[in-house]
């Protein structure tokens, strides 16, 4: 399973599993037609309450990211790769403007700033690990 929850990081729990989501179906991890585990599995395999998962699951549904399939559960919609793909790039915009502005409130140059990205992409290159690289979720269901 390529969830995977931190409690420290500041953000909601159903936050993280809307994201997580979003990002494998941009990664093609999850793919058009692919059920979503059910809202019990998801929380015992977290052990987190029900309710946070159906809150994720609502807000990808608000989405349009996931549909119910009546009597199935929830399923990858088509349309939703570029919807997901598009997200994911907005939320890393985000989150790299907020340290981007972090680091020029604390005084460093924008010379200084790259060359810290720079060594941290270097670094990184290929130590972390990709949602594609987890495998697909346990026991997927295709759509046919």
């Amino acid at each position: 399973m390529f969830f995977s929850i931190d409690e420290s990081n500041g953000v909601a729990i159903y936050e993280q599993i809307v994201r997580q989501v979003t990002f494998a179906i941009a990664d093609e991890t999850l793919k058009v037609g692919q059920m979503l585990p059910s809202v019990r599995a998801l929380s015992i395999e977290l052990a987190i309450n029900p309710n946070t998962v159906a809150r994720a699951y609502q807000d990808l549904l608000a989405d349009g990211i996931v549909e119910t399939l009546r009597g199935r559960g929830l399923v990858v919609c088509s349309g939703s790769l570029k919807r997901c793909r598009d997200q994911r790039r907005s939320m890393i915009a985000e989150r790299l403007k907020s340290a981007l502005t972090e680091a020029l409130h604390g005084g460093l140059e924008a010379d200084d700033i790259r060359e810290i990205v720079d060594k941290q992409l270097n670094k990184l290159d290929g130590s972390v690990a990709r949602i594609s690289d987890a495998g697909n979720l346990s026991n997927p269901s295709e759509v046919k």
